[in-house]
């Protein structure tokens, strides 16, 4: 079926979403063309907002409005532990359990040669900086259990294990294949609790 362009283009935008077919992309527009208007206003000052107001943590890479987020900022939090993770909302995932008080530090990926992902392509020269400061005593390794993730947890390890610094990996009551994001708290808890050297 031939679509009006506006609501042809907003399809198109919303099946540029992770996970988002042709049809749901089209009951999402016709959805959005009900709303009211100071609601469709709203919800696209909210997609702009995101896009101009945050930006990475200059410490740990984690989203932030500020210079340093929230969690950097905290004073309370132990700063002897950096728990190294592929992505922002494996952060959210893992704060979700209440029970971890240490560091974050974000990649934004994981080495990938398939995809043309090295080194310099994520986030590691700034944890590496981070590791001279003599406080920090662990790293909790926290890539998913994938290929990828596991390449690059053994590729963090060789690069760290040699500052005299322990490197931990998250137990895996995590199922290989398994993204953080879409564990629950008590599974997350034990992989955390359970974690090991490597």
């Amino acid at each position: 079926m031939h679509y009006p362009t506006p609501i042809a283009k907003l399809i198109e935008s919303y099946m540029r979403l992770p996970g988002i077919g042709a049809k749901t992309a089209a009951r999402l527009a016709f959805h959005t063309l009900d709303m009211r208007e100071e609601d469709v206003n709203e919800f696209a000052k909210s997609l702009i907002s995101v896009k101009r107001d945050l930006h990475y943590c200059e410490l740990c890479g984690n989203i932030t409005e500020n210079h340093l987020c929230d969690i950097c900022q905290d004073q309370t939090r132990d700063k002897s532990v950096v728990l190294v993770v592929e992505d922002t909302k494996d952060v959210m995932s893992l704060e979700k359990m209440r029970e971890y008080r240490g560091q974050y530090h974000v990649l934004h990926g994981v080495l990938s040669p398939m995809d043309g992902t090295g080194p310099d392509d994520i986030n590691i020269a700034t944890l590496i900086k981070r590791l001279h400061d003599a406080e920090i005593k662990e790293v909790i390794i926290a890539t998913n259990a994938t290929t990828e993730g596991e390449a690059t947890a053994m590729y963090l390890s060789r690069l760290i294990k040699p500052a005299g610094i322990k490197v931990t990996r998250l137990a895996h009551g995590l199922s290989v294949g398994s993204d953080i994001e879409y564990a629950d708290e008590i599974t997350l808890l034990k992989a955390v609790e359970g974690r090991r050297e490597i």
